[in-house]
């Protein structure tokens, strides 16, 4: 089943040339990148860091959403740390991606709770769902 919006709020709009040895630039200018490959000594990023960062800036939104949802006070030091791995399998080439989730001070069944909300509710696991292996841990 394919998720229709019904209301857009945000397109982010990006021009990329060169694939992952290229650069990529943002239509307002607020991104202005080079890209190399994983493992090579080139002086950009890449798109599995790219996702990364995305998708754990989208979860901590998730995670206040959730905790104000609650009304639970966040700790401040509130952090994700997303690894997504880039693989071949037997259809070729594949992600998976463990988001490791630091909700310091907070009860451990309290922070367990916003977690699998907001992984309900952050639009990169909706959009991974099913599609790719995730693992989601508190540390």
């Amino acid at each position: 089943m394919t998720t229709q919006i019904e209301k857009v709020l945000y397109t982010g709009k990006t021009h990329t040339t060169g694939g992952r040895n290229g650069a990529s630039q943002s239509s307002d200018g607020r991104l202005d990148i080079k890209l190399s490959s994983p493992g090579t000594s080139g002086a950009g990023t890449n798109p599995e860091q790219l996702f990364a960062a995305g998708w754990s800036a989208c979860f901590i939104g998730a995670i206040g959403a959730a905790a104000a949802a609650r009304k639970i006070k966040l700790p401040a030091d509130l952090a994700v740390d997303t690894e997504v791995d880039l693989g071949t399998n037997a259809d070729g080439y594949a992600l998976q991606a463990r988001l490791n989730v630091s909700l310091p001070d907070l009860d451990g069944d309290v922070a367990r709770e916003l977690v699998e909300a907001a992984h309900q509710t952050c639009p990169y696991s909706k959009a991974t769902r099913g599609n790719i292996g995730v693992t989601i841990n508190l540390v």
